[in-house]
């Protein structure tokens, strides 16, 4: 990516929030509730971020994965495994999460109110972790991949497998695209998961309703690239790099000055409030 390019990111003043090393709170929303105040704030004017986070055993679904006829049974399961589970507000599907998954969540505010430019915005996160991958020398392929799980236009994959994922939440005046990156351990722990989980969910259902997992489909960084067991932590530190490479001075000055981060109360209010909103209906 030439320099043009990166600076077409608009990382000038974007602030990073890494947290993945915080790894106490149990419930997989927390990041998602921060997410959605953090967006709010940013809509109100408050600085673009770049949330950096982890989970430790979590299994996110999508809007149309809860409507399945044996999603509520299917969610009694994971959770009786340990499973720390929930239904999002952005788009997508199923997606297990644990500590050798990244994710990434850019949040912005909109050029304007009835911008629908989403496409701009996924394009936003393919760049970053495009360039953030380059130092492997590999290729970063964009559009679906056939039998992977969270299936979309916006999978990013190498040699033919994805490791990454995008969705996007729009609010009024700012918007969130997240990506989840598979970066240690293996694809097929991923993928066996997530056909098990459809396997309950969707007993009864057409199996158009909800994606056909293969094995062959996704691989972590791990496994496709030469970062190692420490995939995750390198990644990590390739794409601050990338974003400290583009932020300026004033930028950055002018966007601390503008950030006002939520309470831990206000972000528990807000995942009470998600998981009330988004409950599988039995």
């Amino acid at each position: 990516m030439d320099n043009q390019a990166l600076k077409d990111l608009g990382l000038a003043d974007i602030l990073l929030l890494d947290r993945t090393h915080e790894l106490a709170e149990p419930d997989m929303l927390y990041a998602f509730a921060l997410d959605e105040l953090l967006c709010r704030s940013t809509g109100k004017g408050g600085p673009s971020i770049c949330h950096i986070w982890r989970h430790p055993r979590g299994f996110v679904m999508g809007l149309k994965d809860s409507r399945l006829p044996g999603a509520a049974e299917a969610e009694r399961c994971l959770q009786s495994q340990g499973w720390s589970t929930a239904v999002r507000n952005s788009g997508g599907a199923a997606v297990p999460l644990d500590l050798g998954v990244i994710n990434i969540s850019l949040i912005m505010r909109k050029p304007s109110v009835d911008s629908f430019h989403f496409h701009n915005d996924f394009e936003r996160m393919y760049g970053l972790i495009s360039e953030a991958l380059k130092e492997t020398g590999c290729q970063v392929g964009k559009g679906e991949i056939r039998g992977a799980y969270c299936p979309g236009e916006y999978d990013l994959s190498i040699n033919g497998y994805k490791f990454c994922g995008i969705a996007q939440r729009r609010q009024t005046h700012a918007f969130i695209v997240q990506a989840f990156i598979v970066a240690e351990g293996t694809g097929q722990e991923r993928t066996k998961q997530v056909r098990e989980f459809y396997e309950k969910a969707g007993h009864g259902a057409d199996t158009l309703d909800y994606p056909a997992v293969t094995n062959e489909s996704t691989a972590s960084l791990q496994e496709l690239t030469n970062l190692g067991e420490a995939a995750g932590q390198a990644f990590v530190r390739a794409v601050k790099q990338v974003i400290t490479s583009q932020q300026t001075e004033d930028g950055l000055a002018a966007a601390q000055e503008k950030l006002v981060l939520p309470t831990h109360e206000q972000i528990l209010a807000m995942a009470k409030v998600l998981r009330e909103r988004y409950a599988i209906q039995e």
